[in-house]
């Protein structure tokens, strides 16, 4: 059947979804949630059926389609498309067989992965699936198996500089702006890092976000072989590259949920430095946010060895203190001022993240042979300004112009959170530190966020300043406020 596209002018937020009238929908059948086809010229695109039941909501000779699906089929207004009722995908009896606790095969993985990437699974099949691993947890085999797969369906980048290091935190702590200060230290070394980071999903700030208020994070695998030959590395927005893109769609869905299965996270994060041709990997995993006990890190970290040594990377793990926020600034722009102090060598330089930054890039650069004095060698590469020097170099050369830390512009509505007795800072918490800045606005509000003064252990004062919030305008400072007051401010004080 023939039908005119109507642009319904709504995103799902990454459902295809399309809408038809009733009268339309009984002559052919069709009823709430069935998939059905849609063919324009070459292009072709599954989506799950909605139906109107008024003309005036949708017309009879017309079908509504969401943003999601116009892009896919490059449709404008008015425009005709042929729809056909579409078969169920091949990977949904095999995320059933995962749903009942039994171990798929590398091809039963492959169609589900191939179906993920092709918009073939509803939301809810996807996310029957992602609970399914959540529940049930995944053999060393699907894990090596995903692992593989999921770099197979993405872009292979494939760099002349040899040898191609990388690194990765696991995340979970506020502030760990780590990478922007790691990467210009390696690479004043002599190391070469294709850096692909994350933005924001449930943080006030993913490193892309931050290193967006610097220079262009956006590029195109051709023009990143490029920077990293001018520049010896970079520090880049991995959605842009579409490196394993099942992992974009899975991650998409585990946030709003709250979870993070283990095999999927080891598959996600190996799956993409095994994209960049990664032979060398420096990985952290922050105690505290995500994994809870030094035996589960260690539980971790034997299979992100198992995984590297299958793939081919030799990896140099570090398990880290993460049970309170690294740095002073949350949120991209106070951010990026943190790491532009440091590398500046300025007073108002964090110093947690300072020393974190130094001994993770020693380790690296000791793992590597490059010397016996990794974090010797590392200060003085920070110290003597070369680290700034190749940042410098980083920024120019992904398109963007030098800024001084005073040329950051930091959300100016501000409420300062004051210490209501004199005592000893005994916790500050990530989830509450992460939450108030969020509410504040960022990170789509680059200048909001929080400004750390105190830290765990630091001793205060009664009416002494601990953090301030930044806002953008009044009203998201005035959501902040209500939220820091709701979680008890996120901080404890003891004697």
């Amino acid at each position: 059947m023939k039908l005119k596209v109507k642009d319904l002018d709504i995103a799902t937020g990454g459902s295809k979804v399309v809408l038809l009238n009733q009268e339309d929908a009984d002559k052919l059948d069709l009823h709430h949630m069935d998939r059905i086809r849609l063919i324009k010229g070459k292009r072709t695109c599954t989506a799950v059926l909605d139906i109107a039941e008024s003309r005036k909501a949708m017309p009879k000779g017309k079908i509504g389609l969401f943003e999601e699906v116009l892009d896919s089929l490059k449709a404008k207004q008015d425009q005709t498309v042929t729809i056909k009722l579409a078969k169920k995908p091949k990977s949904i009896q095999y995320i059933r067989k995962k749903l009942d606790g039994k171990k798929l095969s590398k091809k039963e993985i492959q169609q589900i992965i191939h179906d993920i990437v092709k918009d073939e699974l509803t939301s809810i099949e996807l996310t029957t699936y992602i609970i399914a691993n959540y529940t049930n947890g995944m053999s060393s085999r699907e894990i090596l198996d995903l692992t593989k797969v999921m770099t197979q369906t993405g872009t292979i980048m494939k760099f002349e500089q040899k040898p191609i290091a990388d690194l990765h935190s696991i995340g979970g702590v506020p502030g760990n702006r780590i990478t922007m200060i790691i990467v210009p230290i390696l690479v004043a070394a002599g190391l070469k890092i294709p850096k692909t980071s994350t933005r924001a999903i449930t943080s006030p700030s993913g490193t892309a976000d931050t290193m967006e208020l610097l220079t262009n994070v956006t590029h195109q695998p051709n023009k990143l072989k490029e920077i990293l030959k001018k520049a010896g590395g970079f520090i880049v927005w991995g959605g842009a590259v579409d490196l394993a893109p099942a992992d974009d769609k899975i991650i998409k869905v585990e946030s709003p949920l709250s979870i993070d299965a283990e095999g999927q996270m080891l598959a996600s994060i190996m799956s993409k430095k095994a994209s960049v041709g990664a032979k060398y990997l420096l990985l952290e995993i922050p105690l505290g946010p995500k994994v809870k006990t030094r035996a589960q890190a260690n539980k971790i970290a034997k299979h992100f060895r198992t995984l590297a040594k299958n793939l081919k990377i030799k990896i140099k793990i570090i398990i880290t203190d993460g049970s309170q926020p690294i740095g002073n600034g949350i949120g991209p722009a106070l951010e990026a001022r943190d790491c532009l102090w440091l590398l500046q060598n300025h007073p108002k330089t964090p110093k947690d993240l300072k020393e974190k930054s130094l001994r993770m890039s020693g380790q690296m650069l000791e793992y590597m042979r490059k010397t016996t004095k990794g974090y010797e060698t590392a200060k003085k590469i920070l110290e003597t300004g070369k680290a700034l020097e190749t940042m410098h170099k980083i920024i120019k050369a992904q398109g963007g112009t030098i800024k001084t830390p005073e040329q950051i512009i930091i959300g100016n509505h501000t409420f300062d959170v004051t210490a209501k007795k004199t005592g000893k800072i005994k916790q500050i918490s990530n989830s509450a530190i992460s939450k108030i800045a969020r509410v504040a606005g960022a990170p789509k509000d680059t200048g909001a966020g929080i400004y750390l003064f105190k830290h765990v252990g630091d001793r205060i004062k009664k009416g002494e300043t601990i953090y301030t919030i930044h806002a953008e305008n009044k009203i998201e400072l005035e959501y902040g406020i209500e939220t820091a007051k709701s979680l008890n401010w996120g901080i404890k004080i003891g004697n």
